[in-house]
């Protein structure tokens, strides 16, 4: 057990430790968006439209402060911006939970929203700066372990604190929100490289262009938001098709939570289960997973067969996080991290945007099973176009390792030297 211990968390930057301990406090706080549609329905009184409409501009919020936050990364540096965007969030977060009118409420979740994900691509690229490329496949599932540990706990603590007084989930969200801030500025140093390699933050269109025409990195995105237009359908059609079977709000609580526990059990096993595996392979496979996963969710009508899904999707998401991270960490060009880090955030935000209204379309006009059943499909699909693309990826990885390795002695043939006298 103790060497199973040193070879997961041993060797990790202490820079690292701070980033995960402030990943953990944060996420202990993420009551907010898990009860926000029963606070707008229940405790403002808005229907059912307008508590979609806060939710959606929360998403659209989110858009722009991945893009935003990725160009500021690289740009005014990886410190400042994640300094900024935990206090703004933390100043919105306040704001929300005294907002009345339905227009202070839904400026309020646009802020919010910006303010909150302008953070992700700055932490990604901080993450990868300072974590070598032989420990990042452990140092991603390590970080994204307490993500889920904290959420769990998050949503239990947010049961209790919703029964006491709504606006407390809001004042301790905030109030995470503020620690984690602290720890940036008291122990997290700036790690954005100085010099040449930060020429390109003076060229934003050149940024720009440089991503738009990278096609294999946009191949990838365009693969995560297909994957992820499968897996966020348990929160948007995953519940509802569990009410029409007769249960409960509670149930689905109860089953979702699941996929919780089992990623804070099984993920600090994972990197040593696919170390040295490749990447595409795992990504197919974790792909075929999450398919299967949701797909036998039309066989499903018992509160055990539901959990059962839950439990092999389960599996699909832990293999695919710390791939997609370290690929992420490769694909990225080091003056660009910060911006890569936002489109592919963006991703994420496209599909939270749009998966709840395909679900509901499909559902609608094609019936549940036939959601299910399309999204094994899309599933299967994604795996095969995964190994398809893997080896372009692979090489575009290898060449951009060549170019770090060579300019890391090119640069310190560039140090400054004292002048002579």
């Amino acid at each position: 057990m103790r060497s199973w211990f040193r070879d997961t968390t041993g060797g990790l930057p202490t820079t690292f430790w701070y980033l995960w301990s402030g990943t953990l406090i944060n996420r202990l706080g993420s009551f907010v968006l898990v009860f926000l549609a029963i606070y707008l329905t229940q405790e403002r009184d808005f229907s059912a439209s307008q508590a979609g409409l806060v939710i959606g501009l929360w998403g659209v919020g989110g858009a722009f402060g991945t893009t935003a936050g990725g160009t500021l990364a690289d740009r005014w540096g990886r410190r400042p911006t994640l300094l900024t965007a935990h206090v703004g969030a933390a100043a919105m977060m306040l704001a929300l939970g005294l907002a009345r009118d339905l227009w202070a409420v839904a400026l309020g979740a646009l802020l919010l929203g910006a303010f909150a994900e302008a953070a992700r691509p700055a932490f990604g690229a901080m993450m990868i700066d300072v974590v070598p490329a032989k420990d990042r496949l452990r140092a991603f599932s390590l970080n994204y372990w307490a993500i889920n540990l904290g959420f769990a706990c998050a949503a239990v603590l947010a049961g209790l604190a919703a029964q006491a007084n709504y606006l407390l989930l809001f004042v301790v969200d905030a109030g995470t929100m503020l620690i984690t801030a602290l720890i940036i500025f008291s122990k997290v140093p700036e790690t954005r490289q100085a010099g040449p390699a930060t020429a390109a933050k003076t060229a934003p269109r050149g940024a720009l262009r440089t991503i738009l025409t990278d096609r294999v990195y946009l191949g990838f995105v365009a693969l995560n938001l297909f994957a992820a237009l499968v897996f966020l359908q348990h929160i948007s059609m995953l519940p509802i098709a569990m009410g029409d079977d007769g249960l409960s709000p509670a149930t689905y609580g109860s089953v979702i939570a699941l996929n919780g526990i089992l990623i804070v059990v099984g993920q600090l096993f994972v990197p040593r289960l696919i170390r040295g595996r490749s990447r595409s392979h795992v990504l197919a496979l974790a792909s075929v997973v999450m398919g299967v996963g949701f797909g036998l969710t039309a066989f499903a009508g018992t509160a055990w067969f539901y959990g059962l899904t839950v439990l092999i999707w389960t599996v699909g998401e832990m293999l695919n996080s710390p791939s997609n991270s370290t690929l992420i960490a490769e694909l990225s060009p080091a003056e660009l991290r910060g911006r890569y880090q936002g489109v592919f955030s963006l991703s994420w935000q496209i599909a939270g945007a749009s998966a709840p209204i395909l679900g509901g379309l499909v559902r609608e006009h094609a019936g549940n099973d036939t959601l299910w059943y399309a999204c094994a499909a899309l599933g299967l699909l994604t795996a095969v176009a995964h190994l398809v693309s893997g080896p372009a990826r692979e090489r575009r990885a290898a060449t951009l390792r060549r170019s770090g390795e060579a300019l890391a002695p090119a640069a310190a043939t560039r140090t400054p030297q004292p002048a002579e006298a």
